[in-house]
C-alpha cells in the first residue's frame, strides 16, 4: 500500500467553496451534500418533496428549501449549481443559474470532486455492492477506524447511508448503472461480480467489462471475486496465482490484484460460518453471496492497514442494510422478508438463503424493475423465481421508462415464465401493491417465509402484510 498523504474530511480542504444542490432529497445527492459540508463547503438544497434523507442533511448543518423556485439559487457569483440527473433543463433554478453564469455541475462531477479529497475504497459489481460496502465500512470500525461512507442502502447500525468520519479512507459503493463508478478513482477497487443489467447504457457484455476495467485500471489495489470470468477484467499482468487464498499477482505500475471467496463454510440456523485467509468469521445474514461479500469486504479492509483479526471478528456484529433480507415481522405465522433482488441471479441467490432457514414453503413476491430489464431477462426472472415453492408477480415498477416505449412487456411475462419453469407450482399474478396485501394472507401458512423482492416499492407488500409503517 501506498504511504502517500491525502486530503482528509477533518482538513476542510473545500472552505469558502460555495455548493446549492438540486435534487438533494434523493439518496446519492443528499450524501454527496453531506460529504461536501463535512469537507467544508457552504452548501444548501432544494427538492420538490420530503424525503427520509433530509434528516441527516439537516443535522449536517445544511438549508434545505422544498419546492423549486429561482429565488432558491443563493446570491454571489461563486455558487455552484449541481444537479442529479432526474433535474431537468427547465428546472426554474437551472434556468436561474444559466442567466447569472453560474456553474452548472452534475452529480457525477461533483462525486469525483468528493472522492478526490479522500483516500477511496470503491465497492463496484451488478450484485452485492451494497452489503459489501456496508461490511467494509463495519470491518474498519471493528478495527477501530472511521471511515467516511456513502452507501446506496441504509446501514441499520446507523440509520444513515453517508457519514462523515475522521479517518482519510472514504468507502464508496460505486455505481455501474450510468457509468459513474468511473469518477471514483479508488485506490482499493473491488469487484463482486459483472453480469448485464442496465441494458440501456450498455449495448453488450463485451462494452460492460470494457468499464470495469478501466475501474480496475486505476486501482492501486484491486479486490476480485475468485471466479476466472473475471481475471480477464484485470490488467494484462496481473496473474493471480492460487485457488482464491488471496495471493497478489503483480501489476505493472506497482500495486497487486487480490482475489478472494470463503473456505469451509457451514450454514446453520440462518447465519453461517466460514473462513477468510487465516481468520474465522461468523455472519448473521444467510447465504453463500453474503459470505463472499464478507470476505470481499475483509480483504479490501486489511489493505488499508486495519486490524485483520479484529474486522472479521467484528462481522459477528454486521447488522446488515435495508431492504437487504429484511425481516419485516410475521404474518400469520409467516415470516416476512423484504429484499433488493432485481436480477435473475440475485433472486435465484435470495431464495437459495432463505432455504437456508427451513421453511415450511419459501413464497416469493416479485416486482418486475425497468420495462427494459424485464424485456431481456424476462425468462431468466421466471426461471430463478420457479427455485421457490409458490410464486406471486407484480407489474413492472416503471422508474425511469414509460410502457409504450416497451410494448407487450409486462410483469404478466414473467409470471408466464415462471409457470413455464415451475412444473405445476402455483404461480399468482397480482399486478399491484393492493392486489397483493388483499390475495396473499390467504396463501401463507404458518412456518412460511415469504421474500418480496423487487428495487421498486414491493417493501410496501411486506410492510402492509404484517400492518408495519413505511420508513420515516
Amino acid at each position: 500500500m501506498t504511504d502517500a498523504p491525502a486530503p482528509t474530511a477533518s482538513a476542510r480542504p473545500w472552505e469558502g467553496r460555495r455548493l446549492h444542490v438540486l435534487g438533494i432529497a434523493g439518496a446519492g445527492m443528499s450524501a454527496l451534500a453531506v460529504l461536501a459540508r463535512g469537507l467544508g463547503a457552504e452548501v444548501t438544497g432544494s427538492d420538490r418533496a420530503e424525503s427520509r434523507y433530509l434528516d441527516g442533511v439537516r443535522e449536517a448543518g445544511i438549508a434545505v428549501t422544498i419546492g423549486h423556485d429561482a429565488a432558491n439559487v443563493p446570491a454571489g457569483d461563486d455558487v455552484e449549481v449541481v444537479r442529479s440527473t432526474a433535474i431537468p433543463d427547465d428546472n426554474p433554478e437551472r434556468v436561474e443559474a444559466r442567466r447569472r453564469g453560474l456553474p452548472d455541475v452534475s452529480r457525477h462531477a461533483l462525486l469525483g470532486d468528493v472522492c478526490a479529497a479522500h483516500r477511496v475504497i470503491a465497492v463496484a459489481g451488478a450484485h452485492g455492492k451494497t452489503t459489501t460496502s456496508a461490511m467494509v465500512v463495519h470491518a474498519l470500525q471493528g478495527a477501530g477506524e472511521d471511515p467516511s461512507y456513502l452507501v446506496g442502502g441504509i446501514l441499520r447500525s446507523t440509520g444513515r447511508n453517508v457519514h462523515v468520519g475522521r479517518s482519510p479512507w472514504l468507502v464508496v459503493e460505486a455505481d455501474e448503472s450510468d457509468r459513474s463508478f468511473l469518477e471514483t478513482r479508488p485506490e482499493i477497487a473491488v469487484v463482486t461480480n459483472v453480469e448485464l443489467d442496465h441494458h440501456g447504457t450498455y449495448g453488450s457484455l463485451g462494452e460492460l467489462e470494457d468499464a470495469f476495467r478501466t475501474f480496475l485500471a486505476g486501482a492501486r489495489e484491486r479486490v476480485v471475486w475468485a471466479d476466472p470470468t473475471l481475471d480477464r477484467l484485470l490488467p494484462p499482468a496481473a496473474s493471480v496465482p492460487g485457488g482464491g487464498d488471496g495471493a497478489p499477482g503483480a501489476l505493472p505500475g506497482g500495486g497487486a490484484a487480490h482475489r478472494y471467496d470463503v473456505a469451509a463454510l457451514e450454514a446453520r440456523d440462518g447465519a453461517s460460518r466460514f473462513v477468510v485467509g487465516d481468520h474465522e468469521v461468523a455472519l448473521r445474514q444467510p447465504g453463500l453471496h453474503n459470505a463472499r461479500n464478507a470476505a470481499g469486504a475483509l480483504t479490501a479492509a486489511a489493505l488499508t492497514g486495519a486490524d485483520a483479526a479484529a474486522s472479521a471478528a467484528a462481522m459477528a456484529s454486521f447488522p446488515g442494510t435495508g431492504r437487504r433480507f429484511e425481516q419485516i415481522g410475521v404474518a400469520g405465522g409467516a415470516t416476512i422478508v423484504d429484499d433488493y433482488a432485481h436480477h435473475p441471479t440475485e433472486v435465484a441467490a435470495t431464495i437459495a438463503a432463505a432455504r437456508t432457514l427451513a421453511p415450511r414453503r419459501v413464497v416469493a413476491v416479485f416486482q418486475p424493475h425497468l420495462y427494459s430489464r424485464t424485456r431481456y431477462l424476462g425468462d431468466a426472472f421466471g426461471a430463478a423465481l420457479a427455485t421457490a415453492d409458490v410464486v406471486a408477480v407484480l407489474d413492472v415498477y416503471p422508474a425511469r421508462e414509460r410502457a409504450e416505449d416497451f410494448p407487450g412487456t409486462d410483469g404478466l411475462t414473467v409470471a408466464r415464465a415462471a409457470a413455464d419453469h415451475g412444473h405445476g407450482r402455483t404461480v399468482l399474478w397480482l399486478p399491484t401493491i393492493a392486489d397483493a396485501v388483499e390475495r396473499l394472507p390467504g396463501v401463507l401458512r404458518a412456518g412460511d417465509l415469504c421474500l418480496c423482492m423487487g428495487a421498486g416499492n414491493v417493501d410496501a407488500v411486506a410492510r402492509g402484510l404484517v400492518g408495519a409503517p413505511a420508513p420515516a
